[in-house]
């Protein structure tokens, strides 16, 4: 139940980390670092130890401590309660002390490794991928980006673009579907086709089959068009983008 618990950082780097920290603020004091693998740990079997430091809101922790230890026959350890430090940067949204929690949100929307070399992919421009459902977001986030300088491709335009006459799926998906999609203008009537295809997963399959590879390949010259444009990051939003 952590707040992005995806982000927490491995047992093993955390022991290091605090090690470190240890042998720098006291290199003479001796310690035990020890895994916890349930709320208790050591604190309740270990007879040697006197004293278990709590703060306000870990006192209740504490005490709970106790009670296992009678119950195991052991001494109660001496609670010494010391006060968090306050975070001065925290925002509106975040805790007041200083918390791994809004560390980790504040993680959210940079890089946290950089990105992977592909000799098959060109260096510029970098193409992030922009999906999800609808009412997600979308549009804002790309709305955003485009202002903050980014190439946009919009694939649901793309998508538009292919089925007008003369667009590159237009006469595939007529002779598939039959003349019957089509408006007395031409133009493909989309409310038609998609009662022809929705809920039948065969003739679904087949309007894929056609309209995604056309919007890949347009979607792909975009991408050099922003690349001609010297733009360094595109941006590509299309709902259906993993499928």
């Amino acid at each position: 139940d952590k707040v992005l618990p995806e982000l927490i950082e491995p047992y093993e780097l955390r022991a290091a980390k605090l090690r470190e920290f240890l042998e720098d603020v006291k290199p003479s004091l001796c310690y035990d670092i020890v895994p916890l693998a349930d709320p208790f740990g050591p604190s309740i079997t270990d007879p040697d130890l006197q004293c278990l430091v709590v703060s306000e809101e870990t006192r209740r922790g504490g005490e709970a401590v106790n009670r296992k230890r009678l119950e195991n026959g052991l001494p109660e350890l001496a609670l010494h309660e010391i006060q968090l430090m306050k975070d001065p940067d925290h925002s509106q949204n975040e805790e007041e002390k200083i918390s791994s929690s809004s560390l980790r949100q504040r993680l959210l929307g940079t890089l946290l490794q950089p990105p992977r070399q592909d000799p098959a992919l060109p260096l510029c421009p970098y193409v992030i991928g922009l999906t999800g459902g609808t009412g997600s977001g979308k549009t804002s986030i790309a709305k955003l980006l485009g202002q903050l300088g980014a190439f946009v491709i919009d694939a649901d335009k793309l998508g538009h673009a292919i089925y007008v006459p003369g667009g590159p799926a237009y006469e595939q998906v007529v002779a598939a579907f039959g003349a019957e999609i089509l408006n007395k203008d031409g133009t493909i009537n989309r409310k038609v086709l998609g009662a022809k295809v929705f809920g039948n997963q065969e003739r679904l399959k087949s309007l894929t089959d056609i309209v995604w590879p056309e919007i890949a390949q347009m979607a792909k010259e975009r991408v050099r068009e922003a690349d001609a444009q010297g733009k360094a990051v595109c941006v590509l939003d299309a709902a259906v983008l993993l499928e």
